[in-house]
């Protein structure tokens, strides 16, 4: 049975919720959205009064999702990343129509963006779309021209590319000092990926493989975007587990550095391109220069 529109919350405040779970931070998603933080955490508050829960549990300069909260933001991030792409094709007067590149947010944030100033200046007359999103996109429906995605091989699109391989090290700022993470846990925090649809890139497994699965660390940070794992390793809050496809960029500008000797860990899954069948010329354009991308790491 559909859903009564009527019973549905305003979308206004289920954006504002979406931006604080974006950002897992009020006054940055206060900043996205050009409001004051007051009527922001409002709006939030509004949402949750609507929906008779909480969603977010508050605590001192540090927020996290109830279960519920979880739950809803993965399907309204999903929702309106759609909304978004959707009228972003609607836009009247363009003639020469921008590539569409879909990745997920950590493979935007540390590899897409940092190579993409590079091709602009490349290829200028080319534009380029990112929809940075962790949800599988169709292609053909959502009018994608071009998806990287992470997956195992089984599971790769038909006719899929294959850039680079997944593979797991412990990485940490300069000035932390560590060495091997696996006998100083209870001198560091671990930085933690909170997703738990994909264990293989939490610390549990990859402690159980150094042999070091009973080692309590000080502390944990977790945090549900893995690019801001990332961004927590570089300003030296504790060690993270490195993709080495997304960091080895910042290893070898030394902005990170190994934390172990242990050696790279595999998973089985890879990194792929999904190619729009429709593609235009500008599309085969950005795919070509995606996969010498790929080829160089």
């Amino acid at each position: 049975m559909t859903k009564r529109l009527l019973d549905l919350p305003p979308l206004d405040l289920l954006r504002s919720f979406v931006a604080v779970g974006r950002r897992m931070s009020i006054t940055l998603a206060a900043q996205d959205l050009c409001l004051t933080q007051s009527a922001l955490s409002r709006q939030v508050q509004a949402l949750e009064a609507t929906l008779g829960y909480p969603l977010l549990l508050r605590g001192y300069r540090s927020i996290e999702f109830t279960a519920e909260g979880r739950r809803l933001f993965r399907s309204a991030d999903s929702m309106l990343e759609q909304i978004g792409e959707v009228l972003d094709t609607l836009r009247p007067g363009e003639t020469r129509q921008p590539v569409t590149i879909s990745a997920s947010i950590g493979v935007t944030a540390l590899w897409l963006l940092p190579r993409l100033n590079a091709f602009q200046h490349a290829a200028p007359d080319v534009d380029v779309r990112v929809a940075a999103s962790n949800r599988f996109a169709d292609l053909e429906r959502e009018q994608i021209d071009l998806a990287i995605r992470y997956c195992r091989a089984e599971d790769a699109p038909a006719g899929a590319l294959h850039l680079f391989d997944e593979a797991l090290v412990a990485v940490a700022h300069p000035s932390l000092q560590v060495s091997a993470i696996e006998a100083q846990l209870r001198q560091h925090t671990l930085l933690e990926f909170d997703d738990v649809s994909r264990p293989w890139l939490q610390w549990p497994a990859w402690l159980q493989a150094a042999g070091a699965a009973r080692a309590k660390p000080r502390s944990v940070l977790r945090f549900n975007q893995y690019d801001q794992v990332v961004q927590a390793a570089l300003a030296g809050q504790g060690v993270a587990l490195g993709r080495v496809p997304l960091v080895r960029d910042l290893l070898a500008q030394r902005r990170l550095v190994l934390a172990s000797a242990q050696p790279p860990s595999e998973c089985g899954y890879a990194y792929w391109l999904h190619v729009n069948a429709g593609a235009s010329a500008d599309a085969v354009v950005v795919r070509d220069w995606i996969i010498e991308q790929a080829a160089a790491i």
